[in-house]
């Protein structure tokens, strides 16, 4: 199973947005606190989440009690990664993969990745920028695994419209 982890995001538009790519992608969403945001859903939704109610997330009080509840391959990303976000396997769909991401500000603590140095890795870009946006980091990095896995279950045709949706068009 494809886990994201949110390592106390800021930023409710950001955890929107990923909340919307964990639907489209039926990956479990995973909110370390404190949040700088409320979950509820008055405030959610005017950050554009019209999905919350079939996100699959879980809230954790801090990064021990989200350890102590769950166990799989955890990979975290930050900008200090000394590989990049496409050199590991994530292929393996029967093991628990957690994508592990830090708040907007500062990132995930040092004391956290010291112990993951392995598993570190970084998106590749320019000097120009410090970082991505958090939500395109998300996506960039699921879309990776997804892809590594054949995208799964996911659908591969609109499945409102037939295949010959675009073939039928004939002008205005």
């Amino acid at each position: 199973m494809l886990n994201v982890v949110l390592f106390e995001p800021e930023i409710p538009g950001n955890t929107g947005n990923i909340m919307r790519t964990c639907v489209a992608t039926n990956t479990k969403l995973h909110l370390i606190k404190p949040l700088g945001f409320s979950l509820e859903e008055k405030y959610i939704k005017r950050s554009g989440v019209n999905y919350i109610d079939k996100c699959d997330y879980q809230v954790y009080e801090n990064w021990d009690d989200f350890l102590a509840k769950n166990q799989g391959t955890m990979y975290f990303y930050t900008r200090y990664g000394h590989q990049t976000h496409d050199s590991f396997d994530y292929s393996n769909q029967t093991e628990n993969i957690y994508l592990v991401f830090g708040k907007e500000s500062t990132g995930i603590p040092r004391s956290i990745l010291k112990p993951h140095l392995s598993t570190c890795a970084r998106i590749p870009m320019t000097d120009n920028v410090r970082a991505l946006n958090l939500s395109n980091s998300v996506a960039i990095v699921v879309y990776e695994a997804l892809r590594q896995q054949n995208y799964r279950d996911l659908l591969r045709e609109e499945p409102h419209k037939s295949k010959t949706f675009i073939e039928e068009y004939e002008g205005e």
